[in-house]
């Protein structure tokens, strides 16, 4: 695959926006300090294609959005005692046009997350230390006519929600919509109200953060695309109480797969690493449209024995009674103890992808506006992870023809990908 960079340059900011340094909170330095890179793929038009993704079109709608989401064109800084903070001076994001030798069909027939695709059609920087962009994109022009997009926004900046929103707005900007249109709702990016308390004070024990517990020796995995169809998901949620969820459900079904799979021991413990939004959990609650980092990592532990022998609705309550424990004095406790683990350096030095093998972390887009994302030549027909990050890693996604049901890409040890797949469709 031969791909031939056209242009490469910095969109500021349209318009005057605030000069200032950001602080930035302890969800927001204890995150992966890397950026989060997406690919949107677009196939070319039937009829109607003069300006298809026209660069200076999208350009333009980039530099309006960037007034609204200023951050993003900021650059990762440091305060005087050493804390991460984002400089705020209008310096720009990366946008880059590109053109590449390749079809979507090639490419997306049967997508899998891959180190080659996040090199190819993600722009890539070095994201561990200041100074650094907060966002670069990408536009690829294949010779079929389509075109793929590709997002790298930092997650130091913001989460999977505040990435989507950005999203929405570039879109909306793009479509010849007004700001007001765009963006009815504009992004919250003052952190205070997820300031720690003084003195800090840890009141639960948060071992999902913990360095002991990201003990997991690095192994060779594959990334594995599965289709979860309407008719397997009735079915699952048939086996968990009325009202389960489909992440819920859906991700019961992985976590025993993987326990058959990997041949866990029947009296040992597995972990769920699960991802919680704590925007509306908190006291006051942080504007559903914080643009920062709001979701905490949890985990819940069950015995492999449990897994086994019970039906399925015995993992998702499980799930939920933990989720449901996740309330104001959890977060305000996981705040502070973010901060008193990350002055020790203990948090930093986690090598966080590294899950042991008995655990599985599962994040879900569903419920985000993940296919809203319309520059006016209609919806992607595909938003997927450019890369998957360690084994054991799974994300549970809307399809995009919703009819067709969701999709799972999954990272796994090859050895246990015969029998994982046996369990998974055929129970």
């Amino acid at each position: 695959m031969k791909v031939e960079m056209v242009e490469s340059t910095l969109v500021a900011p349209s318009d005057e926006t605030p000069r200032r340094a950001l602080w930035l909170s302890n969800f927001d330095v204890t995150a992966a300090m890397t950026h989060t890179a997406l690919v949107y793929y677009y196939p070319a038009p039937t009829t109607g294609g003069d300006g298809f993704f026209s660069p200076d079109r999208l350009m333009a709608a980039l530099a309006k959005a960037l007034v609204l989401f200023y951050p993003l064109a900021g650059r990762l800084g440091m305060d005087e005692d050493g804390r991460l903070q984002i400089d705020c001076h209008g310096e720009g994001a990366l946008y880059v046009v590109a053109r590449a030798d390749c079809t979507g069909e090639d490419l997306f027939s049967n997508y899998v997350p891959s180190p080659k695709v996040r090199r190819v059609f993600v722009p890539v920087a070095p994201s561990g230390d200041p100074p650094c962009r907060m966002a670069m994109f990408q536009v690829t022009f294949l010779k079929c006519g389509g075109v793929v997009l590709g997002t790298a926004i930092h997650h130091a900046l913001m989460d999977g929600i505040g990435a989507f929103h950005f999203i929405q707005t570039w879109s909306g900007l793009a479509r010849g919509l007004a700001v007001a249109e765009a963006c009815p709702s504009p992004p919250s990016h003052d952190r205070t109200l997820l300031q720690g308390r003084s003195p800090p004070h840890a009141d639960f024990h948060h071992s999902a953060y913990s360095s002991a517990y990201l003990n997991g020796l690095p192994r060779p995995s594959v990334t594995l695309r599965y289709s979860v169809s309407p008719k397997l998901l009735a079915d699952l949620k048939s086996q968990c109480a009325p009202g389960v969820s489909t992440y819920g459900a859906v991700t019961a079904h992985l976590w025993r797969s993987m326990c058959i799979a990997r041949g866990l021991a029947s009296g040992s413990d597995t972990h769920l690493r699960v991802t919680v939004n704590v925007r509306h959990r908190l006291c006051p609650p942080v504007p559903r449209h914080f643009s920062g980092n709001a979701i905490l990592r949890d985990l819940v532990t069950v015995k492999v024995a449990d897994v086994l022998s019970k039906p399925l609705g015995y993992m998702t309550d499980a799930m939920k009674k933990s989720l449901d424990d996740v309330d104001d004095a959890y977060v305000r406790s996981m705040i502070d103890y973010l901060g008193l683990e990350s002055d020790k350096g203990s948090l930093q030095a986690a090598p966080w992808q590294l899950l042991p093998e008995s655990d599985l972390w599962v994040t879900g887009w569903l419920g985000l506006p993940v296919y809203d994302a319309d520059f006016g030549w209609g919806a992607p027909r595909l938003v997927a992870p450019a890369q998957m990050f360690g084994t054991g890693m799974a994300y549970v996604m809307q399809h995009a023809d919703r009819d067709k049901g969701f999709v799972v890409f999954l990272a796994l040890e090859p050895q246990y990908v015969p029998c994982f797949e046996d369990v998974f469709y055929n129970n």
